[in-house]
């Protein structure tokens, strides 16, 4: 980790505790990026930096920052002004509160930083801090100012190291209204077992395993027009549409689920995998089983009834034929 270079220097405030630190990234980014070229002669386009005033081309250490006020006069604002800022947390992660870990909703994610101790004397703060955070079970919520704001963080243990999560502000998180659909359609229990059936086949994975397939897919068409080739050919895409019936659609991916970890797609499996389905099925059979019994014995009274009537129907009939005989 040391070998990392660090974005922001400061300090861990945790009551009267003062911890040096170096903010480090914890993540990277690995996807690949283009460049923008002229279509006709694949020139690189580029953008220039250009002084309106001047209308000349200016080099990076020539620009700074300033703020445009509302009648559009510009305020120079230096690095000099900013680090006097009459705020505490500029240059200090100041610890506000501990809460449980599941307090935490995670919209409210940013970017992860690991805090690396800052020489041989912030060690054993740094150590302290760490166990008690083990022990407590708990994560600190401090406030800190990176990149020309103040910002909320959640620091954690990871490892044996501390981490820092960027919070957003609560009032940055949009609330879910209108996302859900609007109606009144519910699941019953069949479809909620055989929804349990393929999460139960589907089961757990290794996040190690996965990879970025997408970026593997454009290394080869990048190496294919490198080499003058004819891109590789994109796989037929799955036949999709509405899906019309959800229990049979839930059903195949049960079945498919099953098959391609190698294991026998028979419903009876299915059944037995849902432990709801033990207890609801009995009620059904002897429900059936009376309907079954009613329906028959109605069908046996309309039957003899038929039967009956036919009888006498023909008597009746008898008569006229012999008179005019």
């Amino acid at each position: 980790m040391l070998h990392v270079r660090s974005i922001w220097n400061g300090a861990i405030s945790f009551g009267l505790v003062s911890i040096p630190i170096k903010l480090v990234n914890a993540t990277e980014h690995h996807s690949i990026s283009f460049r923008q070229i002229h279509v006709e002669d694949g020139g690189r386009i580029r953008y220039r930096k250009v002084c309106e005033l001047e209308e000349k081309e200016v080099s990076g250490a020539e620009i700074g920052k300033g703020y445009e006020d509302t009648d559009g006069t510009i305020i120079p604002i230096t690095d000099e002004d900013l680090s006097h800022l009459p705020l505490p947390t500029a240059r200090t992660i100041e610890i506000v509160a501990f809460v449980p870990a599941d307090r935490i909703d995670p919209l409210q994610m940013d970017a992860a930083y690991y805090l690396a101790a800052g020489g041989a004397a912030a060690a054993k703060p740094y150590i302290l801090l760490r166990e008690a955070l083990k022990r407590s079970n708990k994560v600190a919520i401090a406030k800190f100012a990176l990149r020309g704001k103040e910002r909320l963080g959640m620091l954690r243990v990871v490892g044996d190291a501390i981490a820092m999560h960027g919070l957003l502000w609560p009032d940055e998180v949009r609330t879910p209204e209108g996302v859900a659909p609007e109606t009144d359609i519910s699941v019953n229990d069949k479809e909620l077992d055989l929804a349990d059936a393929l999460m139960d086949t589907l089961g757990e994975i290794d996040l190690e395993e996965l990879h970025d397939e997408y970026r593997e897919a454009l290394e080869e068409v990048v190496a294919a027009k490198a080499a003058g080739e004819a891109p590789p050919q994109s796989p037929e895409p799955a036949s999709g549409g509405k899906v019309l019936d959800l229990m049979a659609a839930l059903e195949n991916s049960v079945k498919a689920a099953r098959e391609s970890r190698g294991e026998p797609a028979t419903e009876e499996a299915e059944i037995r995998k849902l432990p709801r389905k033990t207890a609801k099925k009995p009620a059904p059979k002897k429900t059936a089983a009376k309907k079954t019994t009613a329906k028959s014995a109605q069908a046996t009274k309309k039957t003899a009834a038929k039967k009956t009537t036919s009888k006498k129907t023909p008597a009746k009939k008898s008569t006229p034929r012999k008179r005019s005989a």
